[in-house]
C-alpha cells in the first residue's frame, strides 16, 4: 500500500489528452509572490499519511534547497518512508530530486532512487532512474539503471509530477471551478493537464483553523505507480499557499497525508492561523 504514496499524493494535476494548440504555462497564470515564498524562504514539510485517515502507513518529507545560493536554480528534494508494522513487512525508502530553474521553475533533472522490500543482504530491489529535460530543444531523455538512454520530443515546455506540485500551489485561480492547463512529461509522454480550485473552506490544520482553497484534479495517467481515482488537496488561502492536507482515492480504500510539521523563512506559522 505504501507503494502508492507517492504518485497519489504530489501528481496533483489531471491529465486530459493532448489539445490541438499546444499549451504552455505562463508568469500570468502564476502568484509569483507565493512562488518566491516557497522556493526562496528554503520550504520544508513533513505529511503524516495514513490509510483512509486512520492507521497511519508513511511519511512524506519535501524540502526546497538552493542549488548554488544566489541563483534561481533550486532542488526540491523528496523522502517517503513507510511506518510501523509496514516497515516490517515491506520496507520502503524513496527519495526524488528535481532540479529547477527560473522565473516559472522548469524541471532541468530528476533523479529517482527507490529502495523497497527485503533482500538477503540489503533491499530486495533498489531503482535508479534519470531523466534530463531541455526546455530549449524540446526533448526528453530517461534511463533506468544502466539500460540504454531512450528519447522523447515534445511539443513543448514541460513539468515533472514533483515541479507540478508547487507550480499547481501557485496557480492563480481568478475564478472558481475555471481550470488551468499545465503541461507534465508523465508515462513518457506530454499531456497538457487542467488544475482548478472548487471552493474555499475553512479547516483544522497544524496552524489551527484555517482559510483554504480547495483543489481538485482529475488523474487519468499512472506516474510511478498504479493508483485509481481522484486526489483532492487543501492549501493556505494566502501568500504561502500552503498544503495542509491531501486525499487520493486508490485501489482500495483511500491515502490521506496532514501537514505535521512546516518550516519557511518567508511564512511563519502565526500568518496561517487567521481566517477572514
Amino acid at each position: 500500500m505504501i507503494r502508492f504514496l507517492v504518485p497519489s499524493l504530489l501528481l496533483l494535476i489531471a491529465g486530459v489528452g493532448i489539445a490541438h494548440a499546444v499549451m504552455q504555462t505562463t508568469a500570468e497564470q502564476l502568484e509569483q509572490h507565493s512562488l518566491n515564498n516557497m522556493f526562496n524562504g528554503a520550504e520544508q514539510m513533513h505529511f503524516a499519511v495514513s490509510w483512509s485517515g486512520g492507521i497511519k502507513i508513511g511519511d512524506l518529507f519535501i524540502s526546497i534547497v538552493p542549488v548554488e545560493p544566489g541563483t534561481d536554480r533550486f532542488a526540491i528534494k523528496v523522502r517517503v518512508t513507510d511506518y510501523g508494522l509496514f516497515k516490517l513487512v515491506y520496507p520502503v525508502d524513496d527519495t526524488f530530486t528535481t532540479i529547477v530553474e527560473g522565473p516559472l521553475k522548469l524541471p532541468l533533472q530528476y533523479a529517482v532512487h527507490q529502495r523497497e522490500g527485503w533482500g538477503r543482504e540489503t533491499w530486495g530491489r533498489e531503482t535508479k532512474r534519470l531523466t534530463i529535460y531541455d526546455q530549449q530543444k524540446l526533448e526528453v531523455t530517461y534511463q533506468k539503471n544502466a539500460q540504454p538512454q531512450k528519447k522523447y520530443p515534445i511539443a513543448g515546455t514541460v513539468y515533472n509530477e514533483f515541479s507540478a506540485f508547487f507550480i499547481s500551489r501557485a496557480l492563480t485561480f481568478e475564478q472558481l471551478d475555471t481550470p488551468i492547463r499545465v503541461p507534465a512529461f508523465v508515462d513518457k509522454q506530454r499531456h497538457e493537464v487542467a488544475v482548478k480550485a472548487v471552493g474555499r473552506e475553512v479547516r483544522n490544520s497544524l496552524f489551527g483553523e484555517v482559510a483554504t482553497l480547495k483543489i481538485q484534479p482529475k488523474m487519468t495517467f499512472k506516474g510511478l505507480y498504479d493508483k485509481d481515482g481522484d486526489t483532492v488537496f487543501w492549501v493556505t488561502d494566502d501568500e504561502c499557499r500552503v498544503p495542509i492536507e491531501i486525499h487520493s482515492k486508490i485501489v482500495v480504500g483511500s491515502l490521506v497525508a496532514e501537514l505535521e510539521e512546516y518550516n519557511n523563512s518567508r511564512c511563519t506559522p502565526p500568518s496561517h492561523r487567521n481566517t477572514p
